[in-house]
């Protein structure tokens, strides 16, 4: 029996300190987010970020939490029961961090009779720490707990023509009554060394310089791991689609951690030039990097982010809502599930 698991990201199950520290020990701890020795990540988290973290972000979770609990859940939520309700074959949701675990969305869905599991992390580009700990965590669960179940998983669908329909149109929406001058891309941030370490080539990729780089432009094998050519294709790909100024359009990366160099230009460094240096008054920000909004989105950039930019001499600051459960985005999901049952089918006839 075939069956679809949805992955994202997790969240702390309240705002509690107490329950944001167990979240962050286990995201902060996997091995793909912070990439140093066991030791020394022992040490940095459990010997001082969760010393101190925990209350200021449970501080900035109360900020955005819902009555229906945390908006990232909810949203993912939501856009399961929109699938389900289009397709046959079982739909699941899980989480890589936090008590909707992974292994609790394979268990459910192995009960129900599935042994053809197509796995879609929920991020459009491929990062370490993102799509390949989902479907790493998910090979070891299924040679451990789940031997006879197959995994199919779906690669970082940032370029798939669909997907970016999508997505356009949904920022088109939003912004079609808004006056703007200028549309920042911000996407989640990595460490620079974490796209040399996805660099199949282990030459081609040049993280270290800001912005797009002309390694981003040549043709690579490289290119089907490196989250940072993926995020400027995104938008140059919408950009395409909407028909818009490239010279109206730039991008950026948020939510960077310690002291090692990341992807760069910073979102936050960002905000505040466009707005003292390039005069820019009206801006708005799409964050492409997250189906779902979340902590992200919802406090780091239409909270902080707009007071920056206000600060800086700004006046109108426009957060464009992540696709969420957008009916065209629950088309494409759909359309992919239908495809891979529609090949299984194909096989057994």
């Amino acid at each position: 029996m075939k069956g679809v698991l949805l992955v994202n990201l997790g969240s702390p199950d309240s705002t509690d300190p107490k329950d944001v520290k167990k979240y962050l020990g286990e995201f902060l701890m996997d091995e793909r987010v912070i990439d140093v020795p066991y030791w020394f990540r022992s040490f940095l988290v459990k010997g001082i970020i969760l010393n101190t973290r925990p209350k200021k972000s449970a501080a900035a979770y109360q900020k955005i939490w819902w009555k229906d609990g945390s908006p990232l859940i909810v949203l993912s939520e939501r856009l399961q029961e929109k699938v389900q309700a289009k397709t046959d074959i079982p739909v699941g949701l899980a989480m890589r961090y936090g008590s909707m675990s992974l292994k609790k969305g394979m268990q459910e869905l192995y009960d129900k009779g599935v042994r053809d599991l197509q796995l879609i992390p929920l991020y459009p580009q491929f990062a370490m720490a993102t799509t390949e700990t989902i479907v790493v965590l998910a090979e070891e669960l299924q040679k451990e707990f789940f031997p006879d179940m197959k995994i199919t998983d779906v690669p970082a669908f940032y370029k798939k023509p669909e997907y970016i329909k999508a997505l356009s149109n949904s920022i088109k929406e939003y912004l079609a009554d808004k006056d703007y001058d200028h549309v920042l891309f911000s996407y989640h941030g990595v460490p620079e060394r974490h796209i040399r370490k996805s660099d199949i080539t282990k030459s081609h990729c040049k993280p270290e310089i800001a912005g797009e780089a002309s390694c981003c432009n040549t043709p690579s094998k490289a290119h089907e791991f490196c989250y940072k050519h993926q995020c400027f294709e995104t938008t140059k790909n919408v950009i395409a689609e909407l028909g818009w100024d490239k010279e109206k359009v730039s991008t950026s990366f948020q939510s960077r951690l310690g002291v090692d160099p990341w992807l760069q230009p910073y979102t936050d460094r960002t905000i505040v030039k466009k707005a003292e240096k390039e005069g820019i008054k009206k801006l708005a920000i799409v964050t492409p990097a997250f189906v779902s909004d979340c902590l992200e989105t919802l406090e780091e950039i239409a909270m902080e982010g707009k007071h920056e930019f206000l600060e800086a001499g700004g006046e109108e600051f426009y957060t464009v809502p992540c696709i969420n459960d957008n009916n065209e985005w629950v088309n494409v999901l759909t359309g992919w599930i239908n495809e891979f049952n529609n090949e299984q089918l194909s096989v057994n006839n």
